[in-house]
Formats: C-alpha cells, structure tokens, sequence
C-alpha cells in the first residue's frame, strides 16, 4: 500500500554523499521554472495569503520601497529537513551544493490526485544518476491558481524511497506537495513521503511551473533559495537548462 507511518520529529539521517561534479555543456536558454510572487500565488489554502505593500512610493516619497510577509512555503519554494525533523538542518546550514547541479525532468502526466508510483519512476531509471536533482512534471502546474490545483497527484512512500535508494539530492514537483492532497488526509496525517525525502536528506521543491519544454532531458538546475537563518524553507527562484555531459 502506499502509506505510511507516523515518526517522530527526531532522526534525521544526514545528508548523503555526492559524487564530483562532472564537465558539462550547457546547449539551451535558461528557463525561470517560478511561479511569480504575488497575493494569488499558489499556496495551501491552510497559509494566509502574502502580504506585498509600498512604504515609500515615488513621487511622493524620494525612492520606492515594498514590503513583504509571507509563509515561506508558498509559491515556488525548497524545503529543508528543519521542516518536520528538529535535529535537521534549518536553510542556512544546507550547502550550496544541494541546491545546484545536474539532473534530469521526468514527464510522468497524473491526473487528479492520481498516484505516482515507483514503477513510473523505474520507466525513467536509465535517465537519473547518483546525485541528480530531479524534477517530476506530472502536467499539473497548468491548473495553478485554480481551485483543481489541490486536488493534485501526489507519491506513494515507495516512490519516494525509491528516490532515495537512487541517491537523488532534491526532488522538485510541479504540485503543491507530493503528499497527499491537503482534503483527503485523515486525522491522524504524518506527510509520510516529506518524512522518507528530508529525513535522507534529499531536499523537496513545490510548486514549479515550465517543465514541459525539458521533459525527459538532462538540465543544469539553480534553486536560488533565500538563506533564511533557522528556516524550515525558503522561496526560490528556480531555473534550469539543457546540457550535455
């Protein structure tokens, strides 16, 4: 069954090692895989709406000055394993290594609150290296902003161990999360694939957009987190090009 057990917030693994970076060659344009920030970006409808306002604004005033306040796991963003275990590290201890490099887009199109499976992710196998990042674009990303976007697909546990028995260093979705849809969790709901990911040390993105044009190609990743002392994530600006290596 794709479930999970309930763990404590203790126990984090640490961080896995990575292989050396290989030569690449970069053949493509970047591409800006980021929701833009603004109050209807995508969110879980539990986090209050961002808070974006001028406090100094010309001509009035000698300059233009905007403030912001937001949860930090709104839009585009990365999570640290601070996020559900306290003895992980909070965003300004995660390397910059973790946060750049190679890895591959998987096309695995879902439909609502569908399952990603462990065998959609074996079809991929030949494509993914120790030490990727990879980004799984199951098409929904075209529904963001819409009410359909929280009924999205989501992984089974066995999917996400399978992406840490294939040394993966962060995992990115173009969904909210890759638990399950925040309506049909039951009472005693423990983020079961979020538990598997950050407590082996791979990181999780959410909420990317764009994939399409890298499907099934190996890119060259830039998760541009903000690092915010003792956070459990950051926004991010994300982009990503086609390279060969």
């Amino acid at each position: 069954m794709c479930d999970g057990n309930h763990q404590q917030n203790l126990g984090w693994k640490g961080w896995s090692p990575l292989p050396e970076s290989a030569r690449i060659l970069a053949h493509g344009p970047w591409r800006d895989l980021t929701h833009p920030l603004d109050t209807d970006v995508p969110r879980a409808e539990v986090f209050p709406v961002p808070l974006f306002r001028k406090i100094r604004s010309l001509p009035e005033d000698p300059l233009n000055v905007t403030e912001m306040g937001m949860v930090v796991h709104i839009g585009t963003h990365v999570d640290a394993p601070r996020h559900f275990f306290s003895d992980g590290p909070a965003f300004h201890e995660i390397p910059p290594d973790r946060l750049c490099g190679t890895g591959v887009v998987l096309s695995i199109e879902k439909d609502e609150n569908e399952l990603i499976t462990a065998a959609d992710l074996e079809a991929h196998a030949g494509l993914i290296r120790p030490g990727d990042i990879v980004a799984i674009n199951t098409g929904w990303s075209r529904h963001a902003r819409s009410e359909q976007y929280h009924d999205h697909p989501h992984l089974c546990t066995q999917a996400a161990q399978w992406l840490v028995d294939h040394k993966v260093k962060l995992a990115a979705f173009d969904i909210p999360t890759p638990d399950l849809p925040i309506g049909r969790r039951p009472p005693d709901f423990n983020w079961p694939v979020h538990h598997i990911l950050l407590g082996h040390g791979v990181l999780v993105s959410e909420n990317l957009t764009g994939l399409s044009a890298l499907n099934n190609q190996r890119v060259e990743f830039v998760f541009a987190a903000l690092n915010i002392v003792e956070s459990d994530g950051a926004p991010a600006r994300v982009f990503a090009r086609p390279v060969e290596d």
